[in-house]
This record gives C-alpha cells, structure tokens and sequence, in this order.
C-alpha cells in the first residue's frame, strides 16, 4: 500500500494556509506568459480558475460540452453559498464554519482543507460583490443571509432561490474579459475523452468535437479538471442531464487515484418522481427549509385517505400532524444536515406515513410561515422556487403544502488530490466537485459554490504556480508527441468499437437498469448482500451493453446519441467502484449509511477505530480489481465525536 503525501503543511490550523503560500514557488510574470494551462470545465470551479490564471498572464484554453460556458450546472443552484462574515452578529466565525464542515461531513474530511475553505470564504464574497453578483441585501443595506442545515447560525448569502445562476454569471463576465484580451481561448461544444501523459506529467487532452465529430489534440503544461460530479450514475439526480464523470473517469484510467466513490449526497428537499418515464428530478431548495415546516399524518390510517385522494393536507389538524424533525432533533429542527433529514423522510415513509399516491413523499408547509410573516414576504424570498413547484405539479404552494422526497444530488467523492489540489499525475490539478477535498461524507447545504470559487479564485492560482515554476523553460507541448497519437487512436478505437455493436436497443435502455441498480443497492441505505448483488448485476448489465447496444447517426457528425453512449460506458464502470468502496466501508457515516451500523436509534454509526481514512482506488487495467490505498486522516484541533443534532 502506498504512502500519499497530503502535503497538508505543519504548524498552528490557523497558520497553514498563510505559511504555505509563503513556502511554495512562484512564477513571475514574464514567465507566465511562456506557460500554457487547460481548464476543463466552465462551472464555478472551471470559470473562475480560467479567469484567474488568465489575469495573472498564463495562456489558457478553456473547454465546456454545452454551447456556453454560462450553460454549467452551478447555474441550477438555488439557495446560497457560505462564508463567515458574521453580518448577523450571531457568534460565526472562520472556526465555527470549519467545525460545522468538519462534523457535517461525519468526521471524513481533512482538517485541513476544511480549515482553508472557510478561512478563503470571506474573499469570495468580497470578490462576488465586487463583480456585481445581486445578492440579498437586509434594509440597512447590508448583504442578508439565512440558516441552512447543519448550522447554528446565519452564514449563508443569496440571490433569492438563484445564487448559482448569479455567481456564476459573475464568474462568466470574469471569463469573457479574458477571452476579449485574447488570455483565454474557449472552445465550446468540446468534450474532452481523454487525458494525455507524456514522461509522468499531464501534457494535455484529446477532445471531440460535438459539432462536427472531429477529434481534437490540444497541449499544455499542465490540466485543471473541473468537470463537476457523477450523480448521473444513478439516471434520476437533480444533476443536469449532461452532467457526467466521464472527464475524470479518464483521468483515473489514466493514473489518477478516486477517492471516496461512495460518498454521495442524497438532497431531502426534490419534487418526488411521478411515473416511469421521467428523465431528471427538480431540486427545491434547501433554503426553503428556513420557513417551511416538513411533517406527515400520526395516524397511518390517515396517511392512507391521503394516498388515496380521499382527504387533502388541509383537512389534517395541527395535533394530527408529526413535525418529525422538530420531534426527532429539538435543537437543530427542519436544519438538520441533508443526509439525516433525507434518512428521516425515508424511515417514514418506509414505515407507512407518505403522503403521495406512491407513498414516497413528505409534506414541507409554508402555512405557518406566511400566517406569521406574511405572503408578501415569503414571496419575496422564495417567489421564483414557488413557481417552479406550481408550474411542475399544477399545486400552488401558498395554499398547501409542497410534496418532497429525497433524491441524488452531489458527489462528495472524486479524485484525490493533496493540499495543492494537484492529483496523483503531476501536472494534473482537479477542483471543485470533481474532487474529493472538503465535504467528507456529506456535504452542507451552501458548500458547494464555497468550494467551486475557493478552488477557482483563491486556491489553484497559488498552488499551481508551485508545479509550473518548474517548467518555465520546458517548451509548449507537441502535439504530434506520439503519447497524443496513441490517445487519440484509443479514443477513436473505442468510438468505433460503440458503433460496430449494432444491437438492438437504445442507450437508455441500459442507463435506466443501471439507474435502477444503484438505487435499489447503492443508495440511500446499503448493506453487504446487496452491494455484492450491484457489482455482479451492474458486470451483467455493462456485458449486455457491449453486446447490445445501438447507435444511431454518424460517428463524425452532431450525435448526442453517441455522447451519451460514452459517458453511460464510463457509468457502469463508475458504479462498481461505488459499489465496490460502499462494501468495503463498513460503517455507516454521512450519505453512506451501512443497514450493519447504525445506532440504537437509528443514526449512522462510525467506526473510527477501523474507517478514520479517504480510500483511494488505483486503476489496474480493463477486467482487473482495482487496488485499494488509504489516506488516513489525522485530528489534532477536533474531537471525534458521534454526530448529534438533537
């Protein structure tokens, strides 16, 4: 087993981050220029890298599969992002921050990475009000936050339910003024299949573009992927239907370790699935959980009426209605972290209580809130996410209850990267949700942008300085190196092996069965029989793929069908390392709740004697078991504790 370097500096967790930005190398400007740098990926994490490096005078090509950069999924996040300011004049803090991180994601992060993110977060701010991003603002004029799970306190900023959308046109700005300096070259409608190594280092990518089918070499001295997650693997997810982990999927085939595969986010607060032949679920917001109150019937036997259309929320009395999260954990209520309010609205459902025609939904009212507050302002700070609701389910939120359900949401695990966020290839840096870094085994609420733009603005253009003060005098990557013919000609081979198949049956015919095997084994509770039941049925199902599976169109033309077929291969691979890392964790902790370790009344159970580690998973070839390194993790300013909320 191998030893990894976190390059986690020494001394004082306050101090880390300041004396490694003092302790590392430095480009300067004039060399810069003479450096060329691949950004993957036009997200939060992708945009504001690119735009960074950019400024700072590095050559950069930026490339995204959606038509525009502003087409990333951090546009589809509603309800904040996390910083300490302390504007409310609640007891918040940089370490109050990095405590919540810490125990919200189970104990399963390092301390510190955690530490630097909240310590940055006060920057982004600064930095995304600077850009113009319109963020609440309270009547004194000072910018408003609200709750959200995990926190005691009021940390979280917003642009009513669209702070993605927000953030991420500032960063895009930020991205188009490079590309208007000539700093950035964009390449839109690329998709990249596949990282190119050439004497241990990153070099640069093959890419394929969407458009016309052609493949592509591009060459750099080093490559920042920050292509977001792999929640698709389970089909239904709140993700993007484009959203794929196929970007650094190829990176791990390619010699970068994926760390914590297992750990995904289950989201408490979705429109529930309604029939068979959805392709997407709709996130509501986390924020909502502020004023909403979520419950379901006491009775059974009004649950039933309700399941049956006989009776409707409003004919339900106070004393008839469980507010089981209030119940269940007094001190945090409806802000409990996602996977413990996720598990609670599935124990009861799974017990009888739901409230739609399938049973799998609870109810989040609003009732109490406007007769409190008002309807005005309620609509004011969620009016755009009570819309969304209406126009999906024809039920108009201010006169009844919202019907949720948890569903898949984020991906905690990615590929492992050390302190400088640079992954096992030298050259090869991966940011944002790509990576494993900050969350542990789950994420809170508002963490996600945090990290996307820590990694982007404040991290990576420090960090990467450190690789490439090396390389100044290495000149700009060949691309007729024959590393880049080799990619290439594997990349075409397996474009051609997809299209010879000539089965009889669509893509997602098979993306649908493997949907289904995730969430029936690798969901949100797991045991041991099941999960050796997913790698046999997910081997059998990838087999059939290969055997069966037709595509249409023509390889060297616009062929979303063919896109498809490559990110749904890199899928069943995917989950079977999911799998694979679910079994061999045998303890419960976060979004991975193992039904062999709970505690007696019924929350996750870790074993910190036997599981205080980041697993990391090393590629050994095609039909060969990947081999399993461990990162332990080391506590000196926290106290492993059972996680309570109560």
């Amino acid at each position: 087993m191998s030893i990894l370097d976190s390059k986690i500096p020494q001394g004082p967790l306050a101090e880390k981050w300041s004396r490694h930005k003092t302790a590392i190398k430095v480009v300067s400007p004039a060399n810069k220029r003479k450096l060329e740098i691949i950004v993957v990926g036009t997200g939060l994490g992708g945009a504001s890298a690119a735009a960074s490096l950019a400024e700072l005078g590095y050559n950069v090509k930026a490339f995204c599969y959606q038509d525009s950069p502003r087409r990333a999924h951090s546009i589809a996040a509603q309800g904040g992002i996390n910083a300490a300011k302390n504007y409310q004049n609640d007891n918040d803090s940089v370490y109050r921050l990095f405590i919540d991180t810490i125990k919200g994601g189970d104990y399963r992060s390092r301390e510190g990475n955690v530490y630097r993110l909240a310590e940055v977060s006060n920057n982004i701010i600064d930095q995304c009000v600077a850009q113009g991003v319109p963020f609440g603002r309270e009547y004194g004029g000072l910018l408003a936050n609200r709750s959200f799970g995990g926190a005691l306190v009021s940390r979280t900023f917003y642009a009513r339910g669209q702070t993605g959308q927000q953030l991420l046109l500032g960063a895009y700005h930020a991205l188009n003024r490079q590309i208007a300096a000539g700093s950035i070259e964009m390449y839109t409608r690329h998709e990249m299949l596949d990282v190119v190594i050439i004497d241990g280092k990153a070099r640069g990518i093959i890419t394929r573009d969407l458009v016309s089918g052609k493949i592509k070499r591009f060459g750099a001295h080093a490559v920042v992927v920050a292509s977001g997650g792999y929640g698709n693997v389970f089909f239904l997810s709140t993700n993007a239907m484009g959203s794929n982990g196929s970007a650094a999927w190829q990176c791990y085939k390619k010699g970068a370790w994926f760390s914590n595969p297992c750990f995904v986010q289950i989201h408490p607060t979705c429109i529930p699935v309604h029939g068979d032949q959805q392709s997407k679920l709709t996130l509501m917001s986390e924020s909502l959980r502020n004023d909403g109150r979520v419950w379901v019937p006491k009775d059974k036997a009004v649950a039933e009426k309700l399941r049956k259309g006989e009776i409707g929320p409003g004919d339900i009395s106070e004393e008839e209605r469980d507010f089981y999260l209030e119940r269940r954990y007094p001190s945090y209520g409806n802000l409990v972290p996602r996977d413990v309010a996720s598990r609670a609205a599935k124990e009861r459902c799974d017990a009888g209580y739901g409230v739609n025609a399938e049973g799998k939904a609870v109810y989040l009212d609003f009732k109490y809130s406007i007769e409190r507050l008002g309807k005005n302002v309620i609509e004011a700070r969620y009016g755009n996410l009570f819309q969304m609701y209406e126009k999906i389910t024809d039920v108009d939120p201010y006169k009844e209850p919202m019907m949720i359900y948890p569903a898949i949401h984020y991906s905690m695990g990615g590929t492992w990267v050390d302190y400088n966020l640079m992954t096992t290839i030298p050259g090869l840096y991966s940011i944002g949700e790509a990576n494993f870094s900050d969350h542990g085994a789950n994420r809170l609420g508002a963490s996600a942008l945090m990290q996307g733009l820590a990694d982007g603005y404040f991290v990576l253009p420090y960090t990467i300085g450190d690789y490439l003060a090396s390389e100044i005098m290495v000149p700009k990557t060949d691309t007729k190196a024959p590393e880049f013919e080799a990619a290439e000609k594997a990349v075409t081979q397996r474009i051609e092996k997809l299209f010879n198949i000539k089965g009889t049956k669509p893509v997602d015919y098979f993306y649908k069965k493997l949907g289904q095997i995730m969430w029936d084994y690798v969901g949100m509770s797991r045991n041991a029989e099941g999960l050796t039941k997913a790698i046999k049925l997910i081997k059998e199902v990838r087999e059939e793929f290969w055997k069966d599976v037709k595509i249409t169109g023509e390889p060297n033309n616009l062929n979303p069908e063919l896109e498809k077929a490559g990110r749904v291969a890199d899928f069943f691979d995917i989950g079977e390392l999911m799998a694979r890392d679910a079994l061999d964790r045998n303890e419960s902790c976060g979004g991975h709740f193992r039904d062999e370790s709970v505690t007696d009344d019924g929350e996750a159970k870790r074993d910190d004697e036997n599981f205080t580690y980041v697993s990391c998973w090393e590629w050994k070839g095609e039909g060969l078991e990947p081999a399993l390194h461990k990162e332990e993790l080391v506590f000196e300013n926290v106290k492993l504790t059972q996680r309570s909320y109560k």
